[in-house]
């Protein structure tokens, strides 16, 4: 890996998930009530002290004050030391199993192969999905600014990452999406379809699905589950397959026309190999597929139900996860997730526990089963592959 100890290596990555988790209960208490995550300083709810420096160090601050603050004595969560401690905790954990087992050994060296870069990228994922479970267990609600950074760190970093690593090793490990020219044809055109799509919202020729007018702020927000009777939940999913519609069509007509048209066929075929090409799109088509997975879930689930299956945050979660790992991973990764539904559902009924929780945490779960799987879910899909020819 390097000359530099384990052990240091270790300690660093854990303070640093620690700070990070830090951070994240800012973003878990400010995001989702509308309050910036710069400003202001951290301070007491109970008195609105400031918090020094000193009663701020992760993990160590809580213990020392017994989940206290220091000047007014209110009973600070101990939700806070858990996300910092589970954030270390998993970002040394990624660490470990990457680069000291063989679960992921396509990683490769640290350093020499410069895998830390997908291995940050991964930590990205990680970070901002703890902190979206924790939003979505408190006031069941993704915010879908949260889903965004890690679609937009997914689409670049898969873009630039072929000139960061070895592009062959890249696509050779599965290390981040790349798209063949097929799949980047119909990437392409489920752009355009989404740009179309968004155009006919903004323009209101297509009405935006549970529109509540007491909600001004729901795009902003996030996205959660309507549990009203108010709404007649099958015409609401009407809304959200013309919205679809375009993407649909997008994504078919460019695959036709790359692959029928032979000039047209060709130069997208040469363009759509470019390192940065392949990557974005690949990336791309991992959000697209990510989304679809749960989003045909919801629609087909509300139709049959007649009501709301699924909510819209999971849909953007889950095409987050798609734009970092990949659309073979993230689906994957949906069909993991209700095992660990089941798990706690198990939970409940054995301490006779009645509470439900949102679904956004078992998605979360089956993100981060897969992430460390890579390698055995592709050789078994390899193998199978190549048995069936």
């Amino acid at each position: 890996m390097s000359t530099v100890p384990d052990w240091i290596w270790i300690s660093f990555i854990f303070a640093t998930g620690c700070c990070i988790g830090s951070f994240l209960n800012v973003v878990i208490y400010r995001l989702p009530r509308g309050k910036s995550i710069v400003t202001p300083p951290s301070a007491c709810p109970g008195c609105g002290n400031l918090i020094k420096f000193y009663d701020n160090i992760p993990l160590v601050s809580w213990l020392v004050l017994g989940g206290r603050c220091r000047k007014c004595k209110t009973k600070i969560s101990v939700r806070y030391f858990v996300v910092e401690l589970l954030t270390g905790g998993m970002f040394v954990g990624l660490f470990l199993l990457y680069y000291h087992t063989t679960v992921r050994a396509s990683m490769g060296d640290f350093i020499a192969d410069k895998s830390w870069f997908v291995y940050a990228l991964h930590l990205i994922l990680i970070a901002t999905f703890i902190a979206a479970s924790a939003i979505d267990l408190e006031l069941w609600v993704i915010p879908i600014g949260l889903c965004w950074f890690v679609t937009a760190a997914g689409l670049i970093c898969s873009a630039v990452g072929g000139y960061v690593m070895d592009y062959h090793f890249v696509s050779g490990n599965f290390l981040l999406p790349v798209a063949s020219a097929k799949v980047a044809a119909m990437s392409g055109g489920a752009f355009l379809g989404l740009i179309i799509s968004f155009g006919l919202l903004m323009t209101g020729i297509l009405k935006r699905s549970y529109v509540n007018p007491d909600d001004n702020n729901e795009a902003d927000q996030g996205v959660g589950g309507d549990d009203s009777d108010n709404y007649n939940h099958r015409l609401e999913m009407l809304w959200e397959i013309l919205f679809l519609l375009p993407i649909i069509v997008g994504c078919v007509g460019s695959y036709q026309l790359a692959a029928r048209n032979e000039a047209v066929g060709q130069w997208w075929l040469n363009a759509s190999q470019v390192p940065w090409v392949a990557g974005f799109t690949g990336s791309l088509w991992g959000y697209f597929v990510g989304c679809a997975v749960v989003w045909a879930t919801r629609i087909f689930g509300t139709l049959a139900f007649g009501k709301e299956a699924m909510g819209l945050g999971d849909v953007h979660l889950m095409g987050a996860a798609g734009a970092v790992i990949g659309p073979v991973m993230v689906v994957v990764a949906f069909f993991i997730a209700p095992f660990f539904g089941l798990a706690w559902a198990a939970f409940q009924m054995f301490f006779k526990k009645t509470r439900q929780i949102p679904y956004g945490p078992f998605l979360s779960m089956g993100i981060f089963s897969v992430m460390i799987l890579n390698d055995t879910v592709f050789r078994y899909l390899i193998t199978m592959f190549y048995i069936g020819q």
